[in-house]
């Protein structure tokens, strides 16, 4: 799953975003309030984890105005405070779950479980193109009903370009939105695990999937294309 976590404490974030990671969450991280809101409405998220108190916009501010701009993914609010009034406001701003520090990062992770699942339609979790079917909750992956092992990080790039079967996508936007912002743009980690996932499904289907567009990047081909 795809997440934006905003959050100001560089310790609580570390911490968060490591332990996001490890468990298969590609984790989308700012340190204030005005990018958080920027990036949310940039791109598509499974779910939005916001600090309530931050520099810039306030978490509770960017619930409110991601709501008025239709902005539907589900939202788990995080504050030092644990007052009832909080609680109340966030929720009836459109929040869909509240967790008060300090927390443990796997509870965390089963509260994003759980928002998803309620936000999230079956049709929705399951992403089909051609005879590939991707099960987002399960994280299963079928090739002409037969399964595929991959590892994490090659799940999270299948899904990324399944999203948007025909949409082509340059190497560095594979990279900040799978690996993450730090990794150096010249690395061949994409062309090497895209390679990795074509082994895996090019047997199993005469169709060739996943498209090299020479100079640009890679997309995932539509079936009537």
């Amino acid at each position: 799953m795809n997440v934006l976590f905003v959050e100001d404490e560089a310790k609580i974030a570390n911490f968060v975003r490591a332990g996001l990671k490890e468990q298969g969450f590609v984790v989308d991280y700012c340190d204030n309030g005005d990018d958080g809101y920027l990036r949310a409405l940039d791109n598509e998220y499974d779910a939005i984890i916001l600090d309530i108190m931050m520099p810039g916009k306030d978490g509770l501010s960017i619930l409110k105005l991601l709501r008025r701009q239709g902005r539907n993914a589900p939202v788990i609010l995080l504050t030092a405070r644990n007052e009832l009034e909080d609680r109340l406001q966030g929720l009836n701003l459109g929040a869909d779950d509240y967790i008060a520090k300090p927390f443990f990062v796997e509870e965390l992770a089963a509260r994003i479980h759980a928002v998803v699942r309620r936000s999230v339609s079956d049709r929705q979790n399951l992403l089909c193109v051609g005879s590939i079917k991707l099960d987002r909750i399960t994280r299963e992956v079928t090739c002409n009903r037969q399964a595929i092992e991959l590892t994490s990080r090659e799940f999270n790039l299948l899904e990324y370009l399944m999203r948007s079967p025909g949409r082509v996508f340059t190497r560095t936007q594979i990279l900040e939105h799978v690996w993450g912002y730090e990794f150096n743009p010249n690395t061949n980690v994409v062309d090497v695990c895209i390679q990795r996932i074509r082994k895996k499904l090019d047997p199993l289907d005469e169709a060739v999937w996943i498209e090299s567009i020479r100079g640009v990047g890679y997309r995932f081909r539509k079936p009537d294309s």
